[in-house]
């Protein structure tokens, strides 16, 4: 992970540690280098990870690099962000959507007691 990234670079093999096993609620973008949607949400991602720093984790996952988490998920279309707390996808969005509509669904996630 670069020094100034705020948020997770996922893999196949840390997924279960970053992902399933954390106590914060986590919010995972299923992307690609090739895809233009992702590229247009990617800065919205960094901004969340900025401002829920502490309340939430923001995760990032290369699908191409990373086929087998994106494959138990199910993820057929990127990006696709799903909203994982306490190791339970508990809500998914496919394509980009608004700052403040991701917000809203974490902060939603983040206020809610374990």
């Amino acid at each position: 992970m670069a020094q100034d990234a705020k948020y997770v670079t996922l893999t196949d093999a840390n997924f279960q540690a970053e992902v399933l096993e954390s106590d914060v609620p986590v919010l995972v973008d299923f992307w690609a280098v090739w895809c233009g949607p992702c590229r247009i949400i990617a800065p919205i991602i960094e901004e969340l990870a900025v401002e829920f720093q502490g309340k939430a984790k923001i995760a990032k996952l290369d699908v191409d690099h990373n086929p087998q988490s994106a494959m138990s998920f199910g993820i057929r279309s990127i990006p696709t962000l799903l909203f994982f707390k306490n190791g339970q996808v508990v809500d998914q969005l496919i394509g980009t959507a608004p700052k403040r509509v991701l917000a809203e669904r974490l902060e939603n996630l983040a206020s809610q007691p374990a």
